[in-house]
């Protein structure tokens, strides 16, 4: 008689428009440092810069208060320090090392905008 149909709990708004926002960061992020990592590969002062900036970018994330921010933070951290390494490496090994690791962690930053991106349209769809 008095039995409680069960609801679809709905996402925050404020949820929504931080994983909204995340997704489009992330991939975006991804995608800059693979297209980064191309161009400026024949480029020494260019890559050095944009391995900095990265960098820079990075710790800036992981000084955020926001725990979502974070993982972001240190894969964009050590992708800035791999930028580094690539370009300033005295070892081929260890060039061809960082240059792997460096488009490893952009495919990773672009696979968690893309699994932030999805979340975010089911909560989204959700509201409905």
């Amino acid at each position: 008689m008095y039995d409680v149909e069960p609801r679809k709990e709905l996402t925050p708004t404020n949820v929504l428009a931080k994983q909204g926002v995340s997704a489009v960061a992330q991939i975006a992020g991804g995608v800059l440092i693979l297209l980064m990592h191309v161009f400026s590969a024949r480029l020494l002062p260019l890559g050095i810069i944009f391995g900095l900036i990265i960098g820079g970018v990075g710790i800036s994330a992981l000084f955020s208060k926001d725990p979502a921010d974070k993982k972001p933070g240190t894969i964009l951290t050590a992708a800035g320090i791999l930028k580094l390494t690539f370009h300033v490496g005295v070892f081929p090994i260890i060039k061809s090392l960082a240059g792997t690791l460096l488009t490893a962690s952009s495919l990773g930053l672009l696979a968690m905008g893309i699994f932030n991106g999805i979340r975010f349209l089911k909560g989204l769809k959700s509201r409905k």
